[in-house]
């Protein structure tokens, strides 16, 4: 991949943690602090979203398959460093949450990112020869 891409990847990535820190930020106790079926309900579908939007953002930007590994690490790394600051001052960050939701929500996150990743890693060994 060219500088640019790798730039523009790291620039979405970090346009995205942000979009999700502020949503979860201000909307995180209905699924977070709520009951099992809500929260398992969202989970997975946070996942299959996020996924599927770094698919568009991939097939938009006319990422070759063999590439979507690293092209889906260079979407998770900003999130995956914003997120290590913000579990670390959960109360700062998000003060509408409980501080016991914090495990609840490293899980959301790491279940999330390990999805995206996964299926990255996937499709890139399935189009390598």
């Amino acid at each position: 991949m060219k500088e640019q891409e790798v730039a523009l990847l790291l620039v979405l990535g970090s346009i995205l943690w942000l979009l999700g820190t502020f949503y979860y930020a201000n909307y995180g106790r209905a699924i977070l602090e709520t009951t099992r079926l809500r929260y398992w309900c969202a989970f997975a579908l946070s996942a299959i979203a996020s996924a599927a939007l770094c698919v568009v953002i991939l097939r938009w930007r006319g990422i070759a398959s063999a590439n979507w590994t690293t092209a889906m690490l260079l979407l998770a790394i900003p999130g995956m460093i914003g997120e290590a600051v913000v579990l670390s001052n959960l109360s700062r960050f998000m003060p509408k949450l409980h501080a016991a939701s914090g495990g609840k929500y490293a899980a959301f996150l790491f279940g999330t990112y390990a999805f995206v990743l996964v299926l990255a890693e996937v499709i890139t060994l399935g189009r390598t020869p």
